[in-house]
């Protein structure tokens, strides 16, 4: 990454954080990822976040299985209830439903932009989702698309998810992720 230029680097940008938001799973938590999340925070002179990880994941050991708890508490499962959903409709509508008016904004903006998603029972709102569709964007030079997105559906509900992940999560690996979410998406 480091040679790329900022608008030839945001698929990728895109695509990382989207992965690195998925369940951890040694398909893809591997030495290279590790390597290129830690480039990534030297370039951006994230030491402090750096230095907070390494010593984590040194107390750790092995990381998988405490970031596997981790993701499950905060996006999954938790009592009393799921601590930060990733789902835009969480919070942006009155109910709070999952699959609520932002859901169906985003699918409508998604079918506009020629973007179809894998399943029919996919959320459209989860930020997977929505970081694959900012990367299929950006890949496709479509930068007026992308930031209308990002300040129409994205920007209005990820500030809140940030905050309650960066307020509850017990591991800094995923604070140090939705820090860089929040940087990019600020500055694609």
């Amino acid at each position: 990454m480091p040679d790329q230029t900022a608008a030839t680097r945001m698929p990728d940008m895109y695509r990382f954080f989207s992965l690195s938001m998925r369940y951890p799973h040694p398909s893809w938590l591997t030495a290279t990822y590790f390597i290129t999340f830690f480039t990534l925070l030297g370039e951006l002179g994230w030491d402090e976040e750096a230095a907070g990880l390494r010593s984590r994941f040194e107390a750790d050991g092995d990381p998988l299985e405490p970031l596997r708890v981790e993701y499950t508490r905060l996006f999954i499962n938790a009592i009393p209830h799921v601590v930060a959903p990733p789902f835009g409709s969480i919070y942006v509508n009155p109910d709070g439903v999952v699959y609520g008016a932002n859901a169906v904004a985003t699918k409508a903006f998604y079918r506009e932009h020629g973007f179809e998603l894998a399943s029919e029972t996919a959320i459209p709102d989860d930020l997977g989702c929505e970081l694959e569709f900012l990367a299929t964007l950006a890949e496709q030079g479509k930068t007026e698309a992308e930031k209308l997105f990002l300040r129409t559906l994205f920007r209005p509900w990820f500030p809140i998810f940030r905050d309650r992940v960066i307020g509850e999560s017990l591991h800094p690996f995923y604070v140090v992720v939705v820090k860089l979410i929040d940087f990019f998406s600020l500055n694609p």
